[in-house]
């Protein structure tokens, strides 16, 4: 979130994840890390997402569940 000032404010966000979410977020980073040398962090992936949700368009209009939210993400990937 950037400020009229040009100050950028960051938020906390905790999220819970399970194992499957969190092997797979490691599975990122090291393999961002081992082809380019660059490990990303838990929060650059997690950033980078909802940055491509926002550029994509992404909004929670008519969003009940999780399997909508993802379905609506999908339909947005096709365009």
């Amino acid at each position: 979130m950037q400020h009229s000032g040009g100050q950028v404010f960051t938020h906390r966000v905790i999220t819970m994840l399970g194992r499957q979410e969190l092997d797979y977020l490691d599975k990122i980073g090291k393999d961002a890390l081992f082809s380019t040398g660059h490990k990303l962090s838990y929060n650059d992936i997690l950033k980078a997402l909802i940055d491509f949700a926002l550029e994509a368009g992404v909004s929670g209009e008519k969003i009940d569940s999780i399997q909508a939210l993802k379905n609506k993400i999908l339909s947005r990937l096709s365009k």
